[in-house]
């Protein structure tokens, strides 16, 4: 019997459950005499230099293959013209540069772009980047479903299956920053990247950390910490480790201002509740001066919406700096749930802002391709039952009504 990852999130080391070896970073101390390959978008510089080393080869050469991949987007090492042949040979024997293979893409009226991207043979995810006139946010998963269950989320009906690699975290990216032409520091059409696609980014912590070194390093996207965002339910030990390990923005999905109602819509906040979530948040931005924490705040009609709730935030949001993105909820088939209208959406917004607590809507964008926030799915095969106890219940749902 497979334990529904809400139940027990955590061993008791607190630092989440253990992945198998296929979802981790390969470490760079073992022997590159082994069958497998090692792919080369799992190692940030310092992982890359260390394993160059292995090869006998001086760090500036892993500096160079990096460049080759991130800035002009190459995966083949004869093609790497400034590198030497003999490495460019040896390389092609010991490594590989494998990116996600891209099994569907579709851009929606207002520009976004969604990619479908294969993770094995029964697997795949999905990316979106968001182009606006001042810059290109892409959205990345972090690991194939989810198994955090919030009512809300059209990725939390699918399950969960495994934690993304590293590769192909960062792999996202790199197929969205070639078929756009980004270049870093030059043409630079990918601005910021958003750990807010399917899954927790917090329970795949090494490999997303791993991913947004890349994303931040000069040699691979070049972005600024600021421009990086993490997006969690609100794993309390985990946030304080991003701490301690990484300087990049940091969105916590609250959706609620109080514990019963947050409990009902993220499950997560039965072990996590708002109150020790608020003190790591305050903790995280001690850390870094002039840190604003951003919470994402889903509209659901009739749930969350009321003047009530929007007061009960603003206390909440007094006790650190913070803003609050108010988002309409996007419908995906077979939810309870509706988005509140636009009037009691701004009505909300009014109140947040009266109380001076900065709070903007965003803007949905995607909607006729299913790229919209929450509607994320891709394809999984869920080892949690909850895919097949969403069909079910959908099942009865439309015999009653018929």
């Amino acid at each position: 019997m497979i334990e529904h990852p809400a139940q027990h999130l955590f061993d008791e080391s607190g630092t989440g459950p253990d992945t198998s070896a296929s979802t981790r970073a390969p470490s760079v101390a073992r022997s590159m005499l082994t069958t497998a390959k090692a792919n080369l978008f799992d190692f940030d510089r310092k992982g890359l230099r260390e394993l160059f080393a292995q090869l006998g080869e001086k760090p500036y050469r892993a500096d160079q293959v990096m460049k080759w991949i991130y800035h002009r987007h190459i995966t083949d090492f004869a093609a790497m013209t400034d590198v030497g042949k003999a490495l460019r040979d040896k390389l092609s024997e010991a490594v590989e540069i494998v990116p996600p293979n891209t099994l569907f893409e579709q851009q929606a009226v207002d520009g976004t772009h969604k990619w479908l991207l294969g993770m094995d043979g029964r697997n795949a995810i999905e990316a979106v980047f968001i182009p606006e006139t001042s810059r290109g946010t892409l959205c990345v998963s972090s690991q194939i479903g989810c198994g955090l269950a919030c009512t809300f989320c059209s990725t939390g009906t699918q399950g969960f299956n495994r934690n993304l690699s590293a590769a192909e975290i960062i792999g996202q990216v790199w197929v969205a920053a070639k078929h756009l032409g980004n270049v870093p520091h030059h043409q630079r059409k990918l601005t910021n990247v958003v750990m807010m696609g399917m899954g927790e980014p917090l329970l795949n912590f090494d490999n997303v950390v791993t991913a947004m070194n890349v994303m931040r390093d000069d040699l691979g996207l070049g972005l600024a910490n600021k421009r990086v965002t993490l997006s969690t339910a609100g794993l309390v030990p985990m946030i304080d480790k991003l701490g301690e390990v990484a300087d990049v923005s940091l969105a916590v999905s609250l959706h609620a201002p109080n514990d019963e109602l947050r409990s009902e819509l993220v499950p997560l906040n039965k072990k996590y509740p708002i109150a020790e979530l608020l003190e790591a948040c305050a903790r995280y931005a001690a850390r870094r001066p002039r840190t604003t924490i951003t919470f994402e705040y889903t509209m659901l009609n009739g749930v969350n919406d009321k003047p009530e709730h929007a007061r009960q935030l603003i206390k909440l949001m007094r006790r650190l700096p913070a803003k609050v993105n108010l988002i309409p909820f996007n419908a995906f088939h077979g939810t309870r749930y509706t988005r509140s209208d636009e009037g009691v959406i701004r009505a909300f917004q009014k109140i947040l802002l009266d109380a001076d607590v900065l709070t903007m809507v965003r803007r949905t964008r995607g909607d006729d391709i299913d790229a919209a926030c929450g509607q994320l799915k891709g394809q999984v095969m869920d080892r949690t039952r909850r895919q097949a106890e969403f069909l079910r219940k959908l099942e009865r749902d439309v015999a009653h009504a018929a």
